[in-house]
């Protein structure tokens, strides 16, 4: 499976008891819309490979309590500690047409409501704080916060993402 045709649904963060039972924690919006998954891939040495589950019970907080095919002790499971899952990006449930997923907006022409248009969405950034959108101005990279405030509407049908940028922002980035 190919990275790019992915995205990343949480990462593996403890191994819980002695029967080779891990924890996995979503970074996801909706965990209840993958309760009935079967297998995930995960992240080993930069190569994506398929993970067959025993089962996966939701827990609170976004959490579930994963069991794997083949890793029945607390050794075996310790090897999986720390490694990202992943699913095809077909997987991702169906968005409301005013809704989006960050990773849809890369390639969209950014429009300020001030300056018009400013240049296109090269990358988007997950800190683990907000979410960014980097793109080239000037030959600058540029981040714009991912916030209600600065983001007013994505027309996806154009491929635009209409903002309104705080005063000084394109200037901090231009300065030597």
């Amino acid at each position: 499976m190919n990275k790019d045709n992915c995205f990343q649904l949480g990462y593996i963060s403890k191994v819980h008891g002695l029967q080779g039972e891990v924890v996995a924690v979503l970074d996801v919006d909706y965990p209840e819309h993958y309760e009935d998954i079967e297998h995930v891939f995960l992240e080993k040495n930069n190569r994506l490979a398929p993970y067959f589950l025993e089962h996966f019970v939701s827990q609170p907080n976004g959490r579930f309590l994963a069991k794997f095919e083949g890793f029945d002790d607390l050794n075996a499971a310790e090897t999986l500690v720390g490694s990202a899952l992943y699913l095809p990006l077909k997987d991702l449930p169906d968005l409301g047409e005013d809704q989006y997923y960050f990773h849809e907006l890369v390639g969209f022409e950014v429009e300020d409501k001030s300056r018009g248009a400013i240049g296109s969405v090269q990358v988007i950034y997950d800190l683990q704080t907000q979410y960014l959108i980097g793109l080239d101005y000037q030959g600058k990279e540029v981040l714009i916060p991912i916030q209600d405030d600065i983001i007013l509407k994505v027309d996806k049908a154009a491929k635009k993402v209409f903002c309104r940028l705080p005063e000084g922002l394109l200037e901090i980035y231009l300065e030597d």
